[in-house]
C-alpha cells in the first residue's frame, strides 16, 4: 500500500459539529481541513541579523534616527533580536466606594425555623410558633387556655384553632377558670359559632369540669402554675432534636402528669394532649436546634435558672438570720 493510500485511510470521515443551527455537517469546510492538515507551511528564510555600526554605539545615538533609508530592515532586524517580555496586569476589581453617613447593609435570608413551619405555612402559624410556642408561661388563666387548645388538637389543627381564637377567648370568658366553672347546661349546650359548636360535647363539658378541678388545685397548691412546674422542678426540659422525625408525641413525664390529672378529676387529659400542653406552654422546649427559637428560648431558660438561684439564695439567708435571731432570744 502507498504512502497516499494511507494517509487517505487515516483521515476520518467529517463528523457532526453541533453549532448554533443544529447538529449538521459543514461539508464546505471538510475537504479545506483535510488539505490544511496534509499540507504544512512553508519555513521562511531567516534574514541574516547585520550588526548596528560602531559609530553609532559610540556616539550613543538611537538606532532609528542614523538608520537610512536603505538600512532601515536591518534596523528593524536589529530590534528583533533583544527577546520581548510579556507583562500580565493582574484584572483588578473597582472598589466600591461607600461615604461615612452611609451604612453597609448585608442582605440576611429568612430565620430558620423547625421543620414544621414552611414558607407555605399560614402566617398565624408562622406568628405562633416564633413567638409563643415553647416560651414558659406561669400565668394561670394562660395555662388553662393552652390546656384547653390543646385538648382541641384532637378535633382541630393549630392553624384552625388560632384562627378560632378569639372566639374561644369570648365563648370561654376569657378562659377564666371561676366563670367557666359556673356554667350550666344552657350556656354549655350554647357554645356555637354560626350555628356549629366549637368543639364536641365531650370536649365542651370537660373544660367545665377540668375548670372546677383547677381550683382544688389552686386551693391545694397556690397556684395552678406551681402544680404544673413542680412536675420539673420548675425547669423547662431542654430537648436537643435536630429533625422533625424525633420530637415525640408523648413522654414519660407527660404520663405521669396525665395520671395526676385524671386521679384529681380532669377529663380528656392523656399523655398526649398534655405533651402538647406542655410544648406549648414551654414546660419542655421542642424547637429543633437548627431553628432560631431554640437558641432565644434557651437564653431566657438560662435568665431564669439564675433568678430561681437568686431567689433560692435569699431565702436561705433570712432563714439563716431568722434561726440567728430565735437563738440569740
Amino acid at each position: 500500500m502507498s504512502v497516499a493510500t494511507k494517509l487517505q485511510s487515516s483521515i476520518c470521515e467529517p463528523r457532526a459539529v453541533l453549532g448554533p443551527g443544529g447538529n449538521r455537517v459543514r461539508v464546505s469546510e471538510a475537504p479545506k481541513r483535510k488539505n490544511e492538515g496534509l499540507k504544512k507551511p512553508p519555513q521562511r528564510p531567516r534574514k541574516p541579523v547585520s550588526e548596528i555600526p560602531e559609530a553609532v554605539v559610540r556616539n550613543n545615538v538611537s538606532v532609528d534616527s542614523t538608520c537610512s533609508s536603505d538600512t532601515s530592515s536591518s534596523c528593524s532586524s536589529a530590534k528583533t533580536v533583544s527577546p520581548r517580555r510579556t507583562v500580565r496586569h493582574k484584572s483588578l476589581r473597582p472598589a466600591k466606594l461607600v461615604s461615612d453617613d452611609m451604612e453597609v447593609v448585608k442582605s440576611a435570608g429568612p430565620p430558620k425555623r423547625c421543620e414544621w413551619i414552611t414558607p407555605n405555612s399560614d402566617p398565624v402559624y408562622t406568628c405562633f410558633h416564633d413567638e409563643e410556642w415553647g416560651v414558659p408561661v406561669y400565668d394561670d388563666k394562660k395555662l388553662f387556655e393552652l390546656l384547653v387548645l390543646s385538648q382541641a388538637l384532637a378535633e382541630l389543627s393549630w392553624p384552625e384553632i388560632l384562627h378560632k381564637r378569639d372566639m374561644f377567648r369570648k365563648l370561654f370568658d376569657d378562659f377564666d377558670p371561676s366563670s367557666i366553672a359556673k356554667f350550666e347546661e344552657k350556656k354549655l349546650l350554647s357554645l356555637k359559632v354560626n350555628g356549629i359548636p366549637l368543639l364536641s360535647e365531650q370536649k365542651l363539658r370537660a373544660v367545665v369540669e377540668n375548670a372546677m378541678q383547677m381550683l382544688k388545685v389552686q386551693q391545694e397548691f397556690g397556684s395552678f402554675s406551681n402544680y404544673c412546674w413542680s412536675f420539673v422542678n420548675h425547669k423547662p426540659i431542654r430537648n436537643r432534636f435536630r429533625y422533625g422525625r424525633h420530637v415525640p408525641v408523648k413522654s414519660p413525664k407527660a404520663e405521669v402528669i396525665s395520671k395526676d390529672l385524671m386521679k384529681r378529676g380532669f377529663r380528656c387529659v392523656g399523655p398526649t394532649v398534655i405533651y402538647s400542653f406542655m410544648q406549648v406552654a414551654g414546660i419542655v422546649n421542642d424547637h429543633l436546634i437548627t431553628c432560631f427559637r431554640y437558641k432565644e428560648c434557651d437564653a431566657n431558660d438560662n435568665k431564669l435558672d439564675l433568678k430561681l438561684k437568686t431567689e433560692e439564695k435569699t431565702e436561705v439567708l433570712k432563714l439563716s438570720e431568722a434561726m440567728e435571731i430565735g437563738e440569740h432570744k
